[in-house]
């Protein structure tokens, strides 16, 4: 039995695929928080309980921004890493060399497309919560300083640190995760809708031009449609962690839920979908365009 064929390679930069997910994803990472962090602070204040003016309103768009430049690299390495290592697993095995309209050859699975989008949104699914290990304290520090909870990240973080000497070392790991299940409820849904469609597009996109690669941009504007399909579907679920991390003291998610409910109604749960499906559409151009723009520059080469 013949050895399953490796897809072809022009002499990479980077040679290892888990290195280059690595690098790819940091610089994804940093480039959209960093673009888009007045967004992320106006969409924070939408969806606070005391309110968009009280929270802060336009003044101070960039405060907590030093909590998001620590997280961002890390958390979105972490998430491709493990994306594309178990997408490259559960999608190893036999394939063809063909040749598209240009003469070049490229690497064609030939692939069941149903049995792809399942291990798309496993593959993603397993990413998010490698990088929640990051992101979610990273949020519960910036979201506070976001919502003048505290006058910067480094407050915010310093504040609740200090409570190590009065309630201990656990109650200050469960104030860091404050909001890990809901996260995880929200990012797991959202990524098993916008990976598989981001991929099934590129699919699309590059059967229709018969190339092996699609291009930085190209990645973006398909990342957009795909950020923006699953950003609206998963609003609420974002209201209801916001909520659960800027609340005073900690609550279980169902309390937290009836009371949105109770005291708003459930128009409170759609807070903020604006700014949040133009901010992530945008940010998905930007994520999504400038990780695909690093991995054609590092030498990586997508299989059909």
């Amino acid at each position: 039995m013949p050895a399953p064929l490796s897809p072809p390679r022009d002499h990479p930069w980077v040679e290892s695929p888990y290195t280059r997910s690595l690098l790819a994803g940091g610089l994804a990472g940093s480039t959209v928080d960093l673009t888009l962090y007045p967004l992320d602070t106006l969409k924070t204040r939408l969806q606070s309980s005391t309110g968009f003016i009280p929270s802060g309103g336009f003044s101070g768009i960039y405060r907590g921004v030093g909590s998001a430049l620590i997280g961002s690299a890390p958390g979105a390495a972490l998430f491709f890493v493990t994306y594309d290592s178990v997408k490259r697993k559960l999608l190893s095995g036999e394939g063809t060399l063909q040749r598209n309209v240009e003469g070049k050859e490229y690497y064609d699975k030939g692939g069941d497309v149903r049995r792809e989008a399942l291990v798309h949104m496993l593959a993603a699914s397993l990413g998010e919560v490698a990088a929640c290990a990051v992101r979610v304290p990273t949020e519960v520090v910036k979201q506070r300083a976001q919502a003048l909870q505290h006058p910067s990240s480094l407050a915010s973080l310093q504040y609740i640190l200090s409570q190590h000497k009065t309630r201990g070392s656990v109650h200050v790991w469960l104030e860091l995760y404050r909001g890990w299940s809901i996260t995880i409820m929200r990012e797991v849904p959202f990524t098993v809708i916008q990976f598989p469609l981001w991929e099934a597009l590129k699919r699309w996109r590059k059967n229709t031009t018969g190339r092996e690669q699609i291009t930085g941009i190209e990645g973006g504007v398909l990342g957009s449609v795909a950020g923006a399909v699953a950003a609206g579907v998963t609003t609420p679920l974002d209201v209801l962690k916001t909520r659960l991390m800027l609340a005073r003291e900690r609550q279980p998610m169902f309390s937290m839920l009836s009371s949105i409910l109770r005291d708003s109604g459930p128009r409170a749960f759609f807070a903020g979908v604006g700014p949040r499906v133009g901010w992530i559409s945008v940010g998905g151009a930007i994520f999504l365009g400038s990780y695909q723009w690093a991995s054609n520059v590092l030498g990586g080469i997508e299989e059909l």
